[in-house]
Parts: structure tokens; sequence; C-alpha cells
């Protein structure tokens, strides 16, 4: 019996490499639910979730797609309580750790998104040895939105725009799309043109508000701990 391999354009789902998204965003949602679900501690749902984050990135890494973005920590976040956050930390730190060798066996290079105030500085430090680690990697693009706002990224992105035009770089009328798609903690990735969200809401949760605009959006009932497996 003879095995022919498929073409470099094409992967076993026959969908041609040029078909397959270029960025792909996905809210990560109903870890605590799907705990719940199993009678178990919401935090449990969180150690489950990092499990389909590896699953997820391996799967993007070995079809060639451009980027990936997760939604790992939302700005509106630290109202819950202080153990499950203390906890979201500590898997932070610790899937930054666990994870390194196979991000630069896989050539994923590694980026984060959003406010480093409020993150927890052990994660932080781990965070930025991967990032530094793995800036010169040319495979898939895994970027991850920790302390993240849509609406804070803007505000960001409009003070930065004011403070060049006060400064005398940039006049009012320059400005366009363009110009504030520069000032985007995204700058310099594409737009996603696939966004999915776990757990059945219908709701885009401040995520990307800008960058989604032209996005199909995929909504699925299975909670994050369950995609994927």
């Amino acid at each position: 019996m003879t095995t022919q391999s498929l073409p470099n354009d094409v992967n076993e789902f026959d969908v041609p490499q040029e078909r397959l998204p270029r960025h792909i965003a996905i809210i990560m949602d109903g870890n605590g639910r799907w705990a719940q679900r199993q009678g178990l501690p919401r935090i449990e749902g969180h150690r489950r979730g990092v499990k389909s984050v590896r699953n997820t990135v391996e799967e993007c890494a070995r079809l060639g797609i451009e980027q990936l973005t997760l939604y790992c920590l939302s700005s509106e976040n630290w109202k819950r309580p202080r153990t499950e956050l203390d906890f979201l930390m500590h898997l932070l730190e610790q899937y930054m750790i666990e994870e390194r060798s196979l991000i630069m066996q896989q050539n994923i290079r590694v980026q984060v998104i959003g406010r480093r105030a409020g993150v927890a500085d052990h994660a932080l430090r781990e965070i930025d040895k991967t990032i530094e680690l793995s800036r010169d990697n040319t495979g898939t693009c895994l970027c991850l939105a920790i302390n993240y706002g849509g609406r804070l990224e803007i505000v960001d992105a409009v003070r930065d725009i004011a403070g060049c035009v006060q400064a005398g770089q940039l006049t009012p009328d320059q400005i366009d799309e363009s110009v504030i798609s520069e000032h985007l903690y995204t700058r310099g990735m594409p737009d996603p043109d696939l966004m999915i969200r776990t757990a059945g809401e219908m709701r885009i949760s401040n995520y990307l508000l800008w960058q989604i605009s032209y996005a199909e959006l995929w909504v699925t009932q299975k909670a994050w701990p369950e995609f994927g497996v």
C-alpha cells in the first residue's frame, strides 16, 4: 500500500491554504459553567481550559494560521473573587513556563495586548521571557489578550493620537482609519476574519471592537474546556 502526501497548499480537510482564515480570534468562555456542571470548583474549569488552549494553538500552527488571538483576561474581570484572579495569574505563569519549549519547537511567536497594570509581576516575568525568546519565530503568531478591553484600547489610541497632534507630529486632518489602526494595541496585525465564541453567548464582550468590523462570527454551544477536545 502506498501513501500520498497532501500538496503544500491543501490540508486534510481539502481546504486550499488561501481559503483558511489569516487571523482567528477566540472568546474562551464557559470555564466556570463547565466546572459547575461537573460538580467542580470554578478554578478547575480554568485549569481544564488550558488544555483547550494547547490543542487550539497546536492545530493553528499545524494548519499554518498566521495569527491566533485569545481573550485570556478582560479588563472587566477584576471584579471576580481574589482567589480566582490569583489562580488565573498562576495559570498564566505556569503556561508560559510549561509551553515554552513547545512554542519554540513549533516556531510560534508570542505577543500580548492589553494593559500591563494589575497583571501579577510573576506572570509578567514569564510572559516577557517567552515574548523575547520567540521574537524571531516565523510561524503562527499567538497573541494573548490580558487585561484587555476594546473600549480601553480605543481610549489609549485616542490619547496617543492627541499627543501626536499636540507635539505637532500630526494634524487633525491627517487622522484617518489607518492612523487609528496604527495606534491600537494590534498595530501591524491583520484584522480577524473569523471570531469564535464558546459557551453559546451571542455577544462580543468588548473584544477587538475596531478590528472585527468585517469578521465572520461563529458561536458554539460547547464551553471552552470542551472545545477542540
